[in-house]
């Protein structure tokens, strides 16, 4: 059962109680990302985060540290496009400590000059690290291209350029301005106290500020990537626009996509990988945003397979939207996502995660018996519809990344 508080300042406090457990998961979920940023400051978001850890006006780096690990819990964080998270897990015993440095840090980092300089080159390494990640650099570089004009389009960790711009008082300033109180929302979920509760909300009562955070829109370009990369295989990543973020559609797509590329039994790979044995990997993902969304296949193939396996991916595709998906496809599906949504609800990190983003994003936090619900609700037909909406190929886009061939050959496939 879920509990929520809004606080005067706007702050909303989320919190369900699990029992039999011992320790508890706690999230300051904010809603800003990468996509609020302007362009010449790409990547602060992501900065940000990493800068939190590295002191306050009450505690050093060492401090924090030193603090963190004598509680022997886990501290961590990161950012996406829409929202950034700071969260922990620790003993149920151990809340009011843990939240008080939690809280510090998000609220009261120093932001030092000789700290930045330090720490830009370890975000610096981090870019570098994702370039040596040929399946990241091609969902990445498709993302940039669909997407080109928007921040929606730009890369989470900015880039060296826009990085080298990043000092202490463009920090302070951002997060004056982007931190707001009615974009904030605290996530717990475990064993915790109604004492703990009101020491949580009287910590970030604190926080001032006003208005929402509002995202410039996206449009989605089909667009086609080829990028040379000395690599023995070549990465792809076929895209198609899916549905946002609150789409009324959402329990839909998430079948499809795990119809097509969810397991070892979906089409694709079954078609690719076991009867043909073009690939090791592929799979299919969804990635929704407030406004866009995409519904993506990831393959990395040898170059000699290469057209061959991008053939058998586009038929499975053309396939399914003539006839949609057998009986025991969607209830093997259904069941397989069901069933990790069952299983997820034994962690507190996994519900603190699904009630702060769900809360952040949407407003609301529905209850599993709910979703459940709706993925219950959802018919062959319904996939069906979706399907031939959703794989148009006129809208389609691709990237490849190693050793690709020439633009009118992959043309020539997706017409």
């Amino acid at each position: 059962m879920y509990e929520k508080r809004v606080l005067p300042n706007g702050v909303r406090l989320i919190s369900e109680r699990i029992g039999q457990v011992r320790t508890a998961s706690i999230g300051i979920w904010i809603g800003n990302g990468s996509r609020y940023e302007p362009a010449a400051l790409g990547g602060i978001s992501h900065f940000i985060e990493h800068m939190i850890f590295k002191g306050t006006e009450k505690r050093s780096a060492r401090h924090l540290a030193i603090a963190m690990d004598a509680l022997g819990g886990q501290f961590n964080a990161f950012t996406d496009k829409e929202c950034t998270c700071y969260y922990m897990k620790l003993l149920d015993t151990r809340i009011k400590t843990g939240v008080s440095i939690l809280a510090d840090m998000f609220m009261n980092s120093r932001f030092a000059q000789e700290d930045i300089e330090l720490e830009r080159g370890v975000v610096l390494e981090e870019i570098d690290m994702y370039e040596d990640t040929p399946d990241d650099v091609a969902i990445e570089k498709l993302f940039e291209r669909c997407y080109a004009g928007s921040a929606l389009g730009r890369p989470i960790l900015g880039t060296p350029e826009t990085l080298q711009t990043i000092n202490s008082e463009a920090m302070h300033a951002y997060v004056s301005e982007f931190y707001r109180p009615h974009d904030t929302v605290v996530a717990i979920s475990g064993s915790f106290t109604e004492d703990d509760l009101d020491y949580i909300a009287d910590l970030f009562s604190a926080m001032t500020g006003e208005g929402h955070n509002a995202p410039t829109l996206a449009r989605y370009t089909p667009s086609l990537v080829l990028r040379e990369k000395e690599i023995e295989q070549n990465h792809l990543c076929l895209s198609f626009p899916g549905v946002p973020l609150l789409s009324e559609q959402r329990f839909q797509m998430n079948l499809l996509g795990s119809i097509l590329g969810g397991g070892m039994s979906s089409r694709l790979f079954q078609t690719v990988r076991e009867q043909n044995g073009l690939c090791y990997s592929i799979y299919s993902f969804g990635t929704s945003h407030l406004d866009t969304g995409l519904l993506s296949v990831y393959a990395g193939v040898g170059p000699d397979s290469e057209r061959r396996a991008l053939e058998l991916i586009i038929r499975v595709l053309r396939d399914f939207c003539e006839n949609g998906p057998d009986a025991d496809e969607l209830a093997r599906c259904r069941e397989q996502v069901k069933t990790t949504l069952l299983m997820g609800l034994e962690s507190t990190g996994t519900r603190m995660m699904s009630i702060g983003k769900s809360e952040l994003m949407r407003g609301t936090v529905d209850p599993i018996e709910t979703v459940l619900a709706h993925y219950d609700a959802v018919t062959a037909a319904d996939i069906l519809a979706l399907a031939r909406q959703t794989f148009d190929f006129t809208k389609a886009s691709l990237s490849v990344v190693g050793q690709p061939d020439t633009a009118d050959s992959y043309k020539t496939l997706l017409l």
